[in-house]
C-alpha cells in the first residue's frame, strides 16, 4: 500500500505553477514499480474565492522498495490563461494511483 505521507508546498518562479515536495510511504510487502500522482490545484482569486480545481497527473518515483519512502519534487502548472493577476494556485489535494 502505497501512502502519501508529507505534502510541502514552494513557490515557483511562475504564479500558475508550484514546486510540491510529496513523500510517499510504501507500507505494503512489495515493492512498488509503477503509477501516476494526481494533483487538485485549486485556482484562488484574490478574495479567497476558491473558482476551480485542475487535475494534472505525473509518474511516481519508482520503484519504491517496501517499507521504505521516498520524496520527491514536482513542478506542478496549470494553463496560465487561468490565473490571472491577483489570483494564485494552491495545490491541495494529492494522491497516489498504482496497480494493485
Amino acid at each position: 500500500m502505497l501512502v502519501v505521507a508529507e505534502v510541502r508546498r514552494a513557490s515557483a518562479d511562475e504564479r500558475w505553477c508550484e514546486n510540491v515536495t510529496v513523500e510517499f510511504r510504501n507500507t505494503g510487502g512489495t515493492a512498488v514499480r509503477s503509477g501516476t500522482v494526481v494533483f487538485g490545484t485549486h485556482i484562488i482569486g484574490a478574495l479567497g474565492i476558491d473558482w476551480a480545481t485542475i487535475d494534472s497527473t505525473h509518474a511516481l518515483p519508482a520503484p519504491i522498495a517496501a517499507g521504505t519512502a521516498r520524496a520527491t519534487t514536482y513542478l506542478v502548472c496549470v494553463d496560465s490563461w487561468r490565473v490571472p493577476l491577483g489570483m494564485r494556485v494552491e495545490t491541495q489535494d494529492v494522491r497516489a494511483q498504482h496497480p494493485s
